[in-house]
């Protein structure tokens, strides 16, 4: 069994795999830089209890993070929990993909992570969305590069500072809009938010293909993915567990 832990600036995603690749359970913690690496341990010891699951049973761990303070406290708890050091995604690591940025340092883990996802599942050129804090969009083209991609404010972030900032709108839930054109507030701002995100991915996309040069294959994956994606005009798979999968997919081409 594999431990495959991703850190994002909201949540913290733990998981176990089966080494077939088959996700046993994953779990949604909040992102916490002012917990120690024994509370960390802590909390990763009740999920793994939660789901039944021996930690004898993890032969392995690997993590990626966004969060630098987060991730030396999430490594230590990893060689608390297990008694081996977790893999880091990072500099040195072998992914399969060729990093075409002006500095591939600074292109975020996650990103990609979910790029070798993609590319074991299906064929590039590929589009991959991740949905959540922040709204990426990324590109592979057709020899395995990762050419780059756009941020956008995540759709959560968008509205609460929609909410935030404008005195007579209050904080609302991602519910499905009943329409496109609103008739009060709330059903405004819902069709504003799910709507308005879905054409932005879908003129992105339009945008995307444009530079490419031909259609591509367009995932999305992240928390929020479920919520917007059905409204989206472009034919857009969602991959819940992408991340997960890329995790397992560098564990095991780094692997002693």
């Amino acid at each position: 069994m594999i431990l495959a832990i991703d850190v994002g600036n909201t949540n913290i995603v733990i998981g176990v795999m089966e080494d077939s690749g088959k996700t046993v359970f994953n779990s949604r913690i909040k992102t916490d830089s002012s917990k120690t690496s024994d509370q960390y341990a802590i909390d990763m010891k009740y999920i793994l209890e939660l789901y039944k699951m021996d930690v004898d049973k993890i032969d392995g761990s690997i993590i990626s993070s966004v969060v630098p303070p987060v991730l030396n406290a999430l490594k230590d708890a990893v060689k608390t929990l297990t008694g081996s050091e977790p893999m880091i995604v990072g500099p040195g690591i072998k992914t399969g993909v060729n990093i075409l940025m002006d500095n591939p340092a600074q292109v975020g883990s996650d990103l990609i992570v979910t790029a070798v996802a993609a590319l074991s599942k299906y064929k590039p050129p590929v589009i991959i969305i991740d949905m959540g804090t922040a709204t990426t969009m990324v590109a592979v083209d057709k020899n395995r590069n990762f050419i780059g991609g756009c941020i956008c404010p995540g759709v959560k972030t968008s509205l609460d500072a929609l909410s935030g900032k404008a005195a007579q709108l209050p904080f609302i839930n991602l519910e499905k809009p009943k329409q496109a054109i609103g008739k009060n507030t709330i059903d405004c701002m819902r069709s504003g938010i799910i709507y308005g995100s879905a054409a932005m991915m879908d003129g992105l996309v339009d945008y995307f293909e444009e530079e490419i040069g031909s259609k591509t294959t367009r995932i999305a994956t992240g928390g929020i993915a479920p919520a917007v994606v059905p409204y989206c005009r472009n034919e857009i798979i969602i991959s819940e567990d992408l991340m997960m999968e890329g995790l397992f997919e560098i564990y095991n081409k780094n692997r002693k």
